[in-house]
């Protein structure tokens, strides 16, 4: 038997079919809508309770109508089939088109990604997501500042309010560690799913975590920091002019929580 041949990555279906120009379409001109991000090996996802979730309470948010997750495990499973791969880069989309009374779900396939492991550099920027706690597409300050940062020489950007509090990075979520525990900025961020799994995973690593503002003055006081994104986690090397040292028994406790975290088959 003839095994078929895989389509080609990136790939794209809208609602368990392979996109067509008009749904391509729907996707560039009405962009009202929220999305997550997963990584999937042998067709299971670490934390996709927490992606369902989201989804779910996203869409209740923007269009006061449900997401059930079964539909988009079977719209996953659906879309892996059909770009030939086990493993990849997921993303799931809810649009609600003009008069349309059910959410359009989009499910993209891209080959799978790691966050590198090299120590980032920040540059702080003077921005904060509107209604943060969603997470959206097309998202134009973040990728400007995100660009801006790069363009000065460092890997990526860090939010700040305008009281100088850091909330996150441009893709990213960012946490401190002060010798004892690992602190999280307390400021209006998006809770993705890797600091979600952490959070959960830490009390059986022996690793304690807290809330708490941190400001960009302050961050002198922290022995080192590091991000993660759906892709993993990495150390910082430095924000602006601060600098931190990678604590390798830091990040090995951390990965050894996150490697705690169960994988869900989609």
């Amino acid at each position: 038997m003839t095994t078929p041949a895989a389509a080609p990555v990136p790939y794209a279906e809208f609602d368990g079919h392979p996109a067509t120009e008009d749904d391509l379409r729907t996707a560039a001109l009405f962009t009202y809508g929220h999305f997550t991000a997963m990584q999937v090996r042998e067709g299971r996802v670490r934390g996709l309770g927490l992606h369902l979730d989201r989804l779910d309470s996203a869409n209740r948010a923007l269009f006061e109508l449900p997401l059930d997750g079964g539909r988009v495990r079977g719209l996953v499973r659906h879309a892996l089939r059909g770009a030939g791969v086990a493993d990849g880069s997921v993303r799931v989309h809810g649009f609600l088109p003009p008069g349309a009374t059910a959410t359009t779900v989009m499910v993209t396939v891209r080959g799978p990604a790691r966050l590198p492991a090299e120590p980032k550099s920040m540059m702080s920027v003077p921005y904060a997501r509107a209604v943060p706690h969603l997470k959206r597409p097309g998202e134009f300050g973040q990728t400007y500042y995100g660009n801006l940062a790069s363009r000065a020489g460092f890997d990526d950007a860090l939010l700040t309010l305008p009281d100088g509090s850091v909330t996150e990075g441009a893709f990213t979520n960012i946490g401190f560690w002060d010798g004892d525990s690992v602190v999280w900025p307390d400021a209006p961020a998006l809770l993705g799913t890797t600091m979600a799994l952490l959070e959960q995973e830490f009390p059986g690593a022996g690793i304690r975590s807290r809330r708490s503002p941190v400001m960009l003055d302050g961050l002198a006081a922290y022995r080192s920091a590091f991000v993660t994104n759906s892709q993993g986690i990495a150390p910082v090397r430095r924000i602006d002019d601060t600098a931190f040292a990678v604590d390798e028994q830091l990040m090995t406790r951390l990965a050894a929580a996150y490697e705690r975290a169960p994988w869900d088959t989609v």
